[in-house]
């Protein structure tokens, strides 16, 4: 059984997605705020396994919520869910270290396969990988620690989100060869090959940032046009 901590203020959604999300054998728990939603993650013990994360919150927004998550260390997969059909602040959502997001008004459905996508990549987060995925990898002037969910960089050591890390390994494991938007889709987040999405993209600016000394011209992570992307160490 997961649990599923759902941070959200209009009480007919939140009450909805607990019915729902309990039918599907999981733990939840509610808040109404952000400050809530912070308070909760901090106590929680154990931890919870996923965070459904409504961006227009009062008392503290949901931005601010994942900054301050992912501050203390803490990487549980974060899904938002936001009215806003606004690129640029769904991006600013996955910067601050959100995995996903859902616009409102989704259908029911969609948000299972998210939460059952989420939850798959989770526990296998848990599992010791191989002894070769395990050690540390070069990329560039970047070392990559699987196990610590961290990047060694020249300027200091950047912590990875669960999410970033299965994605640089997913890119590890296939060196030198095009993966599909698609592919990765299916391996990273555990959604379906043509689920219309722009996560993959988005993950791919962030990694850029940490990774290539001018991400505006990368060397290591390269876009193939039409296809997808192809790591080169």
């Amino acid at each position: 059984m997961s649990r599923i901590l759902v941070v959200e203020d209009e009480d007919h959604l939140s009450e909805g997605l607990r019915f729902n999300l309990e039918a599907e054998g999981h733990e939840v728990a509610i808040a109404r705020d952000g400050r809530a939603a912070v308070a909760a993650l901090e106590a929680a013990d154990p931890r919870f396994d996923l965070v459904l994360l409504d961006l227009m919150l009062p008392e503290m927004g949901g931005l601010e919520v994942a900054r301050r998550v992912r501050a203390t260390g803490n990487y549980v997969p974060i899904l938002i869910l936001t009215a806003k059909d606004d690129t640029q602040e769904l991006v600013r959502g996955l910067e601050e270290g959100a995995d996903d997001y859902l616009t409102k008004p989704f259908r029911l459905d969609e948000l299972l396969a998210r939460v059952r996508g989420l939850l798959r990549r989770r526990r296998w987060d848990g599992v010791a990988a191989p002894s070769d995925a395990q050690r540390p990898i070069a990329i560039g002037e970047v070392t990559v620690h699987f196990e610590r969910f961290e990047l060694e960089t020249p300027g200091g050591v950047v912590n990875l989100t669960t999410r970033e890390t299965a994605l640089l390994r997913a890119l590890v494991e296939r060196e030198g060869q095009v993966i599909t938007r698609g592919e990765l889709l299916e391996t990273v987040w555990g959604l379906r090959p043509e689920t219309r999405t722009r996560v993959v993209d988005s993950f791919m600016v962030r990694l850029r940032r940490y990774i290539e000394p001018d991400p505006s011209r990368p060397r290591h992570i390269l876009s193939v046009r039409g296809h997808g992307y192809r790591l080169l160490r």
